[in-house]
């Protein structure tokens, strides 16, 4: 299995110029881990004992249609070729002070970077050394913990993830990705240690959690964040959805497991990172918008408006980015409840247009959301609310294909409406273009520029405007 893994030319170019440099050589971590797991990677980690900068601008003179990138504050360098990336560092030694988020890092030997490795599954090695090239080195087990599928660390959890918090993240990750169960004493440290988790920067949190969202059950990971309450230190928004309230024999779900579902519903139907995080988000501001009515019951009225005001300070706060995706994801948030409205008999063709005008380019992602909203045990009711969502997709293309207004802009524009009453800019514009908008979506004039002409100039005249 191992030779089988070694057969792109690098892993010999790399013997072969560390004999000439005189350093010893491995390939490490999770290259090593993912031939055993049958996993195809195209990233490989090489560790060597003597400079891995050094070794690097070797290698790249071997290897045409690559690239170098040097990264001296950290003693690493990385070549890219076609699609395989190769990340070389010198052995070393590695913590963290408890009051910094940076680590402390000093030359080492292969013995002392193996012991600093965060997972037993992450130590596996192999040496590049002529003498013994393509060798296992298992110091740790880690083979039989991937046979067993285990998370555990190499030295005590405790010592590990003082070393480098930002592990508690990765180990929940691992077991995440690789659906491998936490082993009892490193799960135990991950609960002990959480608050440790503050001197880690928010963008290297988020990253490993974008990675657990990205797998295929991240219910699994958020469980484990919160089992060991690292969700409570960064993401404490999520957590309150969490906990069943009941008054007058009256309770509602609860909203944090009902999150995790659809999450892992909507990761059976889209790989798209921000769509899964709106599924994170549809419910977030549940909590804030609880209220209990005699006779009716737990009602969480406007939750869908609120949080979708939610969305923008939380991707600050997690350092998401700001632009596209977070205006995607706040569309979703605002609109899950719309296409469920339609379910309902009698549903005019103004209300189908006013959803596919709010929706635009995110409508598909809409229905997906809806679609892995539906939570219920009942499968009758499941398939019934499914069905009807279906009816509602089917009456979306037909009102579509008729009206044309997915990512609708109007007939005429603002300048030309100035144009044609011969005024500068001020409300009536805003109030001329908002009735046009109104008369197109609710049916009222057809979509179409001789109409919405004719529609603009009787706005004018109840203005008191006039064509010049």
């Amino acid at each position: 299995m191992i030779q089988n893994g070694l057969t792109h030319p690098i892993f010999q170019i790399v013997s072969q110029e560390s004999e000439t440099l005189g350093f010893k050589t491995f390939v490490i971590g999770g290259y090593v881990r993912d031939l055993y797991l049958n996993r195809k990677s195209k990233d490989v980690d090489f560790v060597t004992v003597g400079s891995g900068i050094i070794l690097a601008q070797a290698v790249k003179k071997r290897l045409k249609n690559s690239s170098l990138s040097i990264f001296k504050n950290f003693g690493t360098a990385q070549i890219k070729t076609n699609d395989w990336e190769f990340e070389f560092v010198g052995a070393r030694k590695e913590s963290y002070d408890r009051k910094s988020r940076k680590p402390k890092v000093e030359d080492g030997t292969f013995e002392d970077d193996i012991h600093r490795r965060d997972f037993t599954i992450n130590t596996l090695a192999i040496s590049l050394q002529k003498s013994n090239f393509g060798r296992l080195i298992d110091s740790f087990n880690g083979l039989e913990d991937l046979e067993n599928k285990i998370i555990r660390t190499p030295l005590d959890p405790i010592v590990t993830f003082r070393d480098d918090p930002l592990r508690m993240m990765r180990a929940i990750r691992f077991a995440t990705q690789l659906d491998f169960k936490i082993e009892i004493s490193t799960h135990k440290a991950l609960g002990s240690e959480a608050k440790s988790l503050s001197i880690i920067s928010q963008e290297r949190i988020t990253d490993e959690l974008n990675k657990i969202i990205l797998s295929t059950r991240p219910s699994i990971g958020f469980k484990h964040l919160f089992d060991t309450k690292l969700l409570h230190e960064f993401f404490p928004e999520m957590v309150k959805l969490q906990g069943v309230e009941i008054r007058e024999g009256k309770g509602h779900k609860d909203n944090f497991y009902h999150t995790l579902q659809v999450l892992d519903q909507i990761c059976e139907r889209t790989d798209d990172l921000w769509v899964r995080w709106s599924a994170i988000l549809h419910d977030i501001a549940k909590p804030p918008t609880k209220r209990f009515v005699k006779g009716e019951g737990w009602t969480f009225h406007g939750h869908e408006d609120k949080g979708s005001r939610m969305v923008k300070p939380l991707f600050t706060k997690l350092k998401l980015p700001l632009g596209a995706p977070m205006a995607k994801v706040r569309t979703l948030v605002q609109l899950h409840l719309r296409p469920i409205a339609l379910t309902k008999e009698n549903i005019t063709d103004s209300a189908v247009r006013r959803l596919i005008f709010d929706a635009g380019e995110h409508l598909e992602d809409l229905m997906i959301l809806c679609k892995s909203d539906i939570t219920t045990k009942n499968k009758l009711k499941e398939q019934r609310f499914q069905k009807n969502l279906i009816n509602v997709e089917h009456n979306i293309a037909l009102v579509e294909e008729r009206d044309r207004i997915r990512n609708w802009q109007p007939p005429i524009k603002g300048d030309e409406i100035m144009k044609l009453f011969r005024i500068e800019p001020g409300k009536e514009i805003g109030m001329i273009k908002t009735a046009l908008k109104d008369a197109i979506l609710d049916g009222v004039i057809p979509n179409n520029y001789n109409d919405a002409y004719n529609f603009v100039i009787e706005q004018g005249k109840k203005l008191g405007l006039q064509i010049q």
